[in-house]
């Protein structure tokens, strides 16, 4: 019997130094420890990838941590915490993560360093409760755990704390009652102690505490007898600022209990509930004028400080349009009419939470992944969101900023898209439901560039670094083009994934990675192509 003989593309052998083999069978560089932190800090491994599932993802991500905690456990935690800090990621869990396996596997020294970093990643209530299940996970408990734990508690203003432990009341099967039982914090305050009782026991000893504090609870209580109508249920809204969290569901159903609580709404649960707040008439319009309820959300969508201050992340917005705009739940069989105006001011908002993001002047390829690892796995925690359409996302915002731009989508082939599918992200979405998924060879922007002519100073291409289809190494096509047209080109790789791969070479100073999604990335992209 003859044996046909089967020629692999040349991506799938290795011809250059320093390659490994990626997740995909092909060859492409590791990124550095730190580069690689930053992106699962960024963004995360909830999901996995299209070629590893999300355990060993978690485990490859937990090994470099601990490696790099060995080895300067001030930079990770201080990095850590700047991301945190500074919104860069749209989930804050990497990093509570992080911060775990600090409290958990560091040495000494490491552990030491925990209390100094803690309050500025673990900042709400939720947060606590996510860091709690990690690190029980991770270690189990003991002094200090508890005492970390009690000082979270033991730090905050008390009206503070009583909003956190009530509207944060459970998370990852944990609850502040079974944090409190377990760490057993000494309260240091009478009226601390109160607070406890009331969390653990349910016994308001509204003498011990403030007047605010204790009208507070109160306020809570009357909403869970169930006897107020709709009415009151907003007046006691209005009054003590209750969250959401706290108000049964049959007051949920009222517009005019949906119009309390958006006063006085956190910017993140905004973005989660508009489409409830459309769908019960909490919010309007009549034609294509939005009601002042409707107005309300469009000025704190397009309003830059308030996005900022409560860091909303681009990923949060993109998400909330997607299903804003479709007009219906995934889940649910519920429906509504998307209010105009208000899909703008979240293509607005999208904007806004990257920052000012200035122009380079510079002839620039933006270059799409389109391959079926892109297409058909979501972005980490948002499910319905691929990455390949996260990316033509990102690429809207240089697209708006620069003059001179060409962009391509491919996958083992490639064509160009005109700009105008990319002036807007509904404009991007429409786009993206046309594409055609196949394999990945990250060579083809280059190649396609030589072929026609193109000049570009930069080739910014969105990927998930798993190449394998070509017969040309994608840096083999970047030194070709320079070659070939005198031009010093640079490449900028921006990786979707929190894979440990890269197709850029990290020893030419004229390629870059970033990780996709984080809001620092259009700017570090643009100040990169602009030193030329």
């Amino acid at each position: 019997m003859r044996i046909r003989r089967v020629s692999l593309p040349g991506q799938m052998t290795r011809r250059l130094d320093g390659q490994v083999r990626n997740n995909a069978g092909g060859y492409a560089y590791l990124i550095d420890p730190k580069q690689q932190l930053d992106r699962f800090l960024i963004l995360g491994t909830e999901g996995g990838t299209y070629y590893v599932g999300e355990p060993r993802l978690t485990l490859e991500n937990a090994v470099n941590a601990i490696d790099l905690l060995t080895q300067e456990p001030r930079d990770v935690l201080s990095r850590a915490a700047e991301i945190s800090w500074s919104g860069r990621a749209y989930k804050n869990d990497p990093a509570i993560f992080l911060l775990a396996i600090a409290a958990s596997y560091g040495g000494r020294e490491v552990r030491q360093l925990v209390p100094e970093y803690f309050d500025r990643i673990v900042r709400t209530g939720s947060h606590l409760l996510a860091f709690v299940d990690y690190a029980s996970e991770l270690r189990g408990w003991g002094r200090g755990l508890r005492r970390l734990v009690g000082q979270w508690y033991d730090r905050r203003d008390l009206r503070e704390l009583a909003y956190q432990l009530t509207k944060y009341q459970n998370r990852r099967g944990w609850t502040h009652r079974d944090i409190l039982r377990v760490a057993h914090p000494k309260p240091s305050t009478p009226e601390r102690s109160a607070l406890f009782r009331y969390i653990t026991q349910r016994t308001l000893d509204a003498d011990l505490l403030p007047a605010e504090v204790s009208e507070y609870l109160e306020a809570i209580g009357q909403l869970r007898s169930r006897q107020l109508s709709e009415a009151d249920a907003a007046r006691l809204i209005r009054e003590h600022r209750l969250p959401r969290e706290v108000v049964p569901t049959e007051y949920l159903r009222s517009a005019e209990v949906w119009r309390a609580l958006l006063e006085e709404m956190p910017m993140t649960a905004m973005l989660r509930n508009l489409a409830t707040m459309t769908r019960l008439g909490a919010i309007g319009a009549r034609g294509n004028k939005p009601d002042e309820w409707a107005r309300m959300v469009i000025e704190r969508l397009t309003d830059a400080e308030r996005l900022q201050k409560a860091r909303i992340h681009p990923l949060g917005v993109l998400a909330a349009l997607v299903t804003y705009r479709s007009g219906s739940g995934a889940r649910a069989k519920t429906a509504w009419t998307p209010i105009p105006a208000v899909v703008d001011a979240l293509e607005e908002a999208y904007r806004v939470a990257f920052g000012n993001v200035l122009p380079t002047g510079k002839r620039i390829v933006l270059a799409l992944d389109v391959s079926s690892s892109m297409g058909y796995w979501n972005v980490p925690g948002i499910a319905g969101l691929t990455c390949a359409f996260a990316a033509a996302a990102m690429a809207t915002v240089t697209n708006a900023v620069e003059q001179n731009v060409r962009i391509v989508l491919f996958t083992e082939k490639l064509r160009e898209a005109s700009r105008r599918h990319f002036r807007n992200l509904e404009s991007a979405l429409e786009l993206y439901r046309t594409v055609q998924f196949g394999a990945t060879d990250c060579a083809q922007p280059m190649l396609w560039a030589m072929r026609h002519g193109v000049e570009a100073d930069a080739f910014v291409v969105y990927t998930d670094n798993e190449t394998w289809a070509g017969d040309v190494h994608p840096v083999e096509a970047l030194w070709q083009y320079r070659e070939r047209t005198g031009i010093p080109a640079k490449l900028v790789v921006v990786g979707m994934a929190s894979t440990g791969f890269s197709i850029a070479d990290p020893n030419d100073a004229g390629m870059l990675d970033v990780v996709g999604f984080d809001t620092a990335a259009p700017n570090a992209i643009a100040d990169f192509i602009a030193a030329l």
